[in-house]
């Protein structure tokens, strides 16, 4: 009897973590998808090796987002729509790579960069200087991305720096942005008219950054259909600069948890 009594525990204790893998896993199919910080192009809002989990049902669910293997719908059901400043992943239009990028202009929107400065419907947005943005000039994350620096050539451990200003969208959102040199190709665009049902997405990095400046025809993102959203990126769960994720040495512990705006 106590065997049975032993055995029968055991097998109550497996099924209750097949049940709490089971549930973690449906939670996450609906609800989340983890997303790891490949490139540098959304610095200093976020880093090479930050670990997040994208926010599914904050625009609903499209053909894209769907959980599940086919869907038969079109458009986006449930959901509501992005706001100027969201931080979004994305379906790439014509590669469907994910990519991730902030959101400045909606539908029926005119954006253009001139010179450096972004207007939204002819207005130029309010840019405020901060202190400039360091790093370590050396390889990062499992890629090996070497960080361009505004004060290039900079030697391998040295200080890598970008300016960096405070800009402030219609609306009253704020986030920080990042410039390495004037007159880059980004800083001078078309006018750009934002169709129904798209989106007008930049990197934070704007230097450093294939968004939708580009057209599609050269490589670039282009307008970004609603239905492509997967997600809105809501908070850093973890963060690591080192090419392996073990290497708990280069964990930043200050990036835990850390709300992105």
């Amino acid at each position: 009897m106590a065997a049975q009594a032993k055995k029968d525990g055991i097998w109550e204790t497996v099924k209750t973590v097949v049940y709490a893998l089971l549930i973690a896993g449906i939670f996450r199919t609906l609800f989340f998808q983890p997303f790891w910080i490949p490139s540098g192009s959304m610095k200093d809002t976020l880093l090479i090796g930050d670990f997040l989990f994208v926010n599914k049902m904050a625009y609903g669910y499209s053909r894209h987002s769907c959980p599940f293997s086919m869907c038969p719908f079109s458009g986006r059901i449930f959901g509501s729509d992005p706001e100027r400043g969201d931080v979004v992943v994305f379906r790439h239009p014509v590669n469907g790579q994910d990519f991730i990028k902030r959101v400045i202009g909606l539908p029926g929107d005119t954006v253009q960069v001139r010179e450096g400065l972004l207007y939204i419907n002819g207005e130029p947005a309010l840019v405020t200087p901060e202190a400039p943005f360091e790093e370590e000039y050396g390889r990062q994350g499992p890629a090996g991305h070497l960080p361009r620096c505004s004060n290039a050539p900079v030697g391998e451990g040295g200080t890598c720096e970008k300016e960096r200003f405070t800009e402030e969208l219609p609306g009253g959102v704020t986030h920080s942005i990042l410039n390495i040199e004037d007159g880059s190709r980004g800083d001078n665009t078309p006018e750009y008219v934002v169709p129904e049902g798209s989106v007008f997405v930049m990197g934070d990095n704007r230097d450093n950054s294939v968004d939708s400046r580009f057209p599609q025809s050269i490589g670039g993102v282009g307008f970004v259909p609603m239905e492509n959203l997967l997600g809105r990126a809501d908070r850093v769960i973890f963060s690591s600069a080192g090419r392996r994720m073990v290497y708990f040495w280069t964990w930043r512990a200050d990036r835990f948890f850390e709300a992105i705006e």
